[in-house]
């Protein structure tokens, strides 16, 4: 029997198969594409309807004839107001588009062997810390898996661990810091040293967070800080610790970073400041800070450099800077009369209140006293059988809120023991600067810190306590000294631009060296015109018969004044009673 050929469409027709299918297949994705937004509404009505009949079946039926009058209401007056339809077809219409979008969850990302491999190591190192021998069925144990151990994770760019939260078991004794302190010396060093973590513990949900933090900028010079009397920044933060922001310039770039702001005055609760730090970390610097922003706002400095290098000398003859002492003859007259003034404050706003007044307007000038290592002196003291002029800080620090006088200590860590019993009871504003142990820190600090601290910081980087608060990273702005031949010409120019104007050194006033020596001071001649009439020529050195006697010549020293412009004698005239020590006109 003779065989019929196949048909066209079978013997040689599969290309114009293959052709027709990828048609169809295009022609049906541009429809979907065209008519995706109908398909999107229309889902969404599908949507809106099922959860009206839901709703209308958990509806109570003694409500069901109520909920009926409050729909049929709307409907009614929408239905009469202008454009009413209209309107409520377009909002429907976007309810639907809404509710009918593609909600479905994107597709987890695929780990990568070598971030595998990391979650299984530090997954394996935590199995002796979460697992016991009872356990019925364990969390952790050796060669198991760490997707449940490790519900959420991420990764930075170089592949290092951003972000981990860590469930473990009920019976771990979360509650111990010993036990907390092991765990977290681990993930710091699985995760990679060299970085700060802050790690978060929800005792009652069981998870333990661990949080990669950003460094602090180190870019930010001193400037004119937007702040009110009694702030002083201090430094920068985490922006999830504090919350405000300062506004801040760098070069033409204009940012908001969050500041660690220390009140002080009569309402402060920790109103004197305690800076702990090894030589080269920046406690002169942030001492620097504070003198510049409390000149700007009006007070009097007294400065007491312990270091002996000059640190303060661009200070000196500045307006509102009333001594810059480095010796301690110069220390000890400083701090006595701190000590006098503190206690004349006192004393006048006690009896402005008793008669009803406000505080004298002298009273009410802040007074700032800036200690760089004051432990210095000490031992100068003891070999040359003098006072400890860390005794003169007790009137101060005690009663220094109250009469507008504030006291910043900054000496060394290793150093602390030997501060004074009422510098270390009183300055409840603690800062530590540098790297330091979680001990050390929290011996200085009262608090161990949130975060790991590490081996290598810049200059300025450190913590932050204010009274019983919280423990705060801190980044003090850069204040380096301008006289110093290393300091770059931008960040000596923003230290020269903050500086009050240069008078004459305490505005031309003659101090004595030593307290109480008025005697051993030379009296300086006074004027003819403030002495007796001269005498006639007939009786040369004699005065007149009928003319009374002249009053005796002060013993206290008379100030010289500076210059013959008017604005220079008001100006010692007014600060004739702050400098150091009280010198009183005749």
């Amino acid at each position: 029997m003779a065989r019929r050929p196949l048909p066209r469409i079978l013997s040689n027709g599969g290309a114009q198969l293959a052709r027709s299918r990828e048609l169809a297949r295009t022609a049906a994705d541009s429809a979907t594409d065209v008519l995706q937004p109908l398909i999107t509404i229309a889902r969404g009505f599908g949507r809106l309807v099922a959860a009206a009949r839901h709703r209308w079946t958990e509806t109570p039926k003694d409500r069901r004839g109520a909920l009926l009058f409050l729909v049929a209401s709307v409907v009614l007056v929408v239905g009469l107001m202008p454009y009413g339809p209209l309107l409520a077809a377009v909002t429907l219409m976007a309810a639907a588009a809404w509710q009918g979008r593609n909600r479905a969850p994107a597709p987890p990302e695929e780990t990568d062997d070598a971030r595998t491999r990391r979650l299984t190591s530090l997954y394996e190192a935590l199995v002796p810390y979460f697992s016991l021998a009872e356990d019925p069925d364990p969390l952790y144990t050796h060669g198991g898996g760490w997707e449940k151990a490790f519900p959420a994770y991420e990764f930075d760019d170089d592949g290092r661990l951003a972000h981990l939260v860590v469930h473990y078991p009920a019976y771990f004794t979360d509650g111990e810091a010993a036990a907390r302190a092991r765990i977290e010396h681990l993930l710091t060093a699985k995760a990679g040293r060299g970085r700060e973590y802050r790690f978060t513990w929800d005792e009652e949900a069981n998870d333990l967070t661990l949080t990669v933090l950003a460094p602090l900028p180190t870019d930010i010079a001193a400037q004119r800080f937007v702040t009110a009397p009694g702030e002083t920044v201090l430094g920068f933060t985490d922006p999830t610790r504090v919350q405000r922001t300062l506004p801040l310039t760098h070069g033409e770039e204009r940012r908001d970073v969050p500041p660690v702001v220390w009140r002080t005055g009569v309402r402060s609760t920790e109103p004197h400041l305690l800076v702990l730090g090894r030589p080269g970390t920046g406690t002169s610097t942030l001492l620097r800070s504070v003198a510049l922003q409390a000149l700007h706002h009006g007070g009097d400095l007294v400065i007491v450099d312990g270091g002996g290098t000059g640190e303060y000398a661009c200070l000196t003859g500045r307006d509102g800077v009333l001594a810059v002492e480095c010796g301690l003859t110069g220390v000890l007259t400083s701090l006595e009369w701190a000590a006098q003034e503190t206690e004349r404050r006192l004393i006048a706003v006690n009896q402005a209140r008793q008669e009803g007044q406000p505080p004298p307007e002298d009273t009410r000038r802040p007074l700032w006293l800036l200690l760089d290592r004051p432990s210095a002196f000490t031992h100068l003291a003891g070999v040359d059988g003098r006072k400890d002029p860390q005794a003169l800080l007790q009137v101060p620090l005690r009663h220094g809120r109250a009469a507008h006088v504030t006291v910043v200590v900054a000496d060394q860590l290793d150093a602390l023991d030997t501060l004074g019993d009422a510098v270390r009871q009183h300055t409840r504003a603690r800062v530590v600067l540098g790297a330091a142990g979680s001990d050390e820190l929290t011996a200085a600090l009262g608090a161990p810190p949130g975060t790991t601290p590490v081996d290598q910081v810049p200059p300025g980087r450190g913590y932050a306590r204010l009274g019983t608060g919280p423990v705060l990273r801190l980044q003090v702005p850069a204040t380096p000294d301008p006289y110093d031949d290393a300091t770059s010409d931008s960040h000596r120019q923003a230290v020269l631009d903050l500086l009050p104007p240069r008078t004459t050194p305490a505005d031309g006033e003659h101090v004595p060296d030593v307290p109480g020596s008025e005697k051993e001071a030379p009296a300086e001649p006074a004027p003819p015109a403030e002495r007796a009439e001269p005498a006639e020529p007939g009786e040369p050195g004699e005065p007149e018969a009928d003319a009374p006697e002249p009053d005796p010549a002060p013993a206290r020293p008379v100030p010289t004044l500076a210059g013959p412009e008017e604005e220079t004698k008001r100006r010692g005239k007014r600060r004739g009673r702050k400098s150091v020590p009280t010198l009183i006109k005749p």
